[in-house]
C-alpha cells in the first residue's frame, strides 16, 4: 500500500496534489482532461443511500466521502463515488491519507470505465473496490488477480476492518428497507443516541403496561361491587396514564357509590 508519507520514496504525488481543480466537473486520466457529467436520478439516489449505509457501519476510526478526488499517479486523478478513509491525517506528513476502500455506481457509466477506475485505485494502493451495477442489479469486487470484476453473493455480507459491523450486500442494490439496515447497525455499535431512544422506548413501554394493569384492576373491582361503568368512563379508565391518579382512584374505589363518584375531581 503506498501512503502519503511513502510517496516521496517511490516519486509519487500525494493523495491530495491534484492536478485538476476540486470542485470542478473533470477528472484527469492517462494524461488527459476528462469530463465527467453529472449523475442521473438512479445513480444519485443509490450514491446517496450508499452513502449512509456505509457511514452507519463503519469504525470509529474512519471517515466516508462522495466524490473524493484523489491523485493515483502522476498522470491521474479520479473520484469514485463513495471513498472510506482514515479520518486522523498521516502521521508524518499531517495530510490526508490514501481510502481503504472505494465504491463505484455503474449506472450509464459501463463497467469496463469503472474497471478503468478501479484498476487505477487499487494500482495506488486502495484495498477494496466495489461497484454496484444498477442495470444488472448486483454487486461486483475488483481482483486484482483476474484484472476484472468478481460478483459478490447478494445474499452475503461485506466483511472489513473498516466496518465495525459487516455491511449486508443486497441493501447496496434496493432503497427498500434501508432505514431498518442502518437502524440495525447503530443498535450493532451501540451508538449512544440510539441506546438512549431505545432504553427510553422501553422505559415507556414499561409505564404503559403498568398503568393498563392498574387500569383493570379498578374495572375488575368496580364489577365485583356491581357498579356499572359506562364507555365513555370505560375508555377514561383504559386511557389513564398518570401513576398517581389511578393510584387514587384504586384507594377510592372501595367505598364509592357510582363511576361518577370514583372519578370526581
Amino acid at each position: 500500500m503506498v501512503s502519503n508519507s511513502s510517496a516521496a520514496l517511490i516519486d509519487l504525488p500525494y493523495v491530495d496534489d491534484h492536478l485538476v481543480e476540486p470542485g470542478t466537473p473533470f477528472e484527469m486520466w492517462d494524461g488527459e482532461l476528462v469530463y465527467v457529467p453529472p449523475c442521473d436520478a438512479p445513480h444519485g439516489a443509490r450514491q446517496a443511500k450508499l452513502a449512509g449505509l456505509i457511514e452507519a457501519h463503519l469504525a470509529a476510526e474512519f471517515s466516508v466521502a462522495c466524490e473524493l478526488l484523489t491523485r493515483t499517479s502522476k498522470i491521474d486523478d479520479i473520484a469514485p463515488d463513495i471513498s472510506v478513509y482514515p479520518t486522523a491525517p498521516d502521521p508524518v506528513t499531517g495530510r490526508r491519507q490514501l481510502q481503504q476502500i472505494a465504491f463505484e455506481v455503474a449506472s450509464t457509466q459501463t463497467l469496463a470505465d469503472a474497471g478503468r477506475k478501479a484498476r487505477k485505485l487499487a494500482g495506488r494502493g486502495v484495498r477494496r473496490v466495489f461497484a454496484i451495477e444498477l442495470r444488472r442489479a448486483r454487486v461486483l469486487e475488483w481482483s486484482t488477480d483476474l484484472d476484472d470484476w468478481a460478483q459478490l453473493a447478494a445474499v452475503g455480507d461485506i466483511v472489513d476492518p473498516v466496518l465495525s459491523v459487516p455491511l449486508p450486500i443486497a441493501p447496496l442494490l434496493t432503497a427498500a428497507h434501508t432505514d431498518d439496515v442502518v437502524a440495525r447497525a447503530l443498535i450493532a455499535k451501540e451508538n449512544p443516541e440510539v441506546m438512549q431512544y431505545r432504553a427510553e422506548g422501553e422505559a415507556r413501554g414499561r409505564a404503559e403496561g403498568e398503568a393498563k394493569g392498574r387500569a383493570e384492576s379498578l374495572l375488575s373491582v368496580l364489577a365485583a361491587r356491581g357498579i356499572v361503568v359506562d364507555p365513555a368512563s370505560r375508555l377514561r379508565i383504559l386511557g389513564e396514564h398518570d401513576r398517581a391518579q389511578l393510584e387514587r382512584w384504586l384507594a377510592r374505589v372501595a367505598n364509592c357509590r357510582t363511576v361518577a363518584e370514583l372519578l370526581a375531581p
